[in-house]
């Protein structure tokens, strides 16, 4: 699938397939997919928990009031930072969007989470068993998209400017 082609028709995808587990090689391209996004300095400060017990998937979409669609997700990536790092959301913020285009190239829906410092974060982080020392930063479902949304982009000419505003 061409690059352009992916970036343009990447969508939020809220509903999933049920029951359609994702092969452990899918995820892990992913995943290695996302360690190439750029870092500040070169950080590379991520970390990546995969979940795919149903369980507890069930359990994080309950504590992440705009996750609930988590549960029904083959997968849920949570990414994880060095806390106190300057550039923290920059990166997190490179390789989520990583995750999500490799997900689209592979066929699949995904859908973030923002989890930097939300009311559900140290709850997740304790059912993940995330040591203190990370930051939870965001949640990407992915699964078999059971939706296809379309959605109105502003024209280029109305946010396009050339030199000076």
């Amino acid at each position: 699938m061409d690059v352009l082609e992916v970036l343009r028709g990447r969508r939020s995808i809220r509903k999933y397939k049920k029951n359609m587990p994702l092969d452990k090689e899918i995820i892990e391209k992913i995943i290695d997919v996302a360690r190439f996004a750029p870092t500040a300095r070169g950080n590379q400060g991520w970390e990546f928990v995969v979940v795919t017990d149903d369980e507890l998937k069930k359990q994080i979409a309950q504590k992440a009031r705009y996750g609930r669609f988590i549960e029904d997700a083959s997968c849920c990536v949570a990414i994880l930072y060095e806390k106190g790092f300057e550039y923290i959301l920059e990166d997190m913020a490179a390789a989520s969007t990583y995750i999500l285009i490799a997900a689209k190239a592979l066929g699949l829906g995904s859908c973030w989470v923002a989890s930097y410092k939300k009311e559900h974060s140290e709850e997740v982080k304790r059912l993940l068993n995330v040591p203190e020392h990370l930051e939870l930063c965001a949640l990407i479902s992915i699964g078999y998209p059971d939706e296809n949304p379309v959605r109105n982009k502003k024209e280029l000419s109305s946010i396009l400017h050339w030199n000076k505003y």
